[in-house]
């Protein structure tokens, strides 16, 4: 798999909430949903290729799965990655689709 397809498969979603919506207000913070075996160099990287900006920093943490019940089963939903990056002054992101 050559560098280009790596790095569009390192990002999975944008993580939508209304802390995330808080630090993009604030901080032009935004946090994605990331491949678990993703580094911070390739998560800059493929941030800054899908949507042409230029990022500062990039912060990321292991979310533990959380344990759910199903009646008297126990299940577990996976742990999974999720990134925080930073832009540069100037620069945004927009999720919502709309041109205003």
């Amino acid at each position: 798999m050559s560098t280009q397809e790596r790095l569009l498969k390192v990002l999975l979603a944008p993580v939508v909430s209304e802390k995330s919506a808080r630090l993009a207000d604030r901080h032009r913070q935004f946090a994605f949903r990331v491949l678990r075996d993703a580094t911070k160099s390739e998560i800059k990287a493929a941030v800054e290729m899908l949507f042409d900006v230029k990022v500062v920093g990039v912060q990321v943490m292991n979310v533990k799965g959380k344990v759910k019940r199903f009646g008297q089963s126990v299940g577990r939903r996976p742990n999974w990655k999720k990134a925080y990056v930073t832009l540069a002054e100037g620069y945004d992101i927009d999720f919502t689709g709309t041109a205003d």
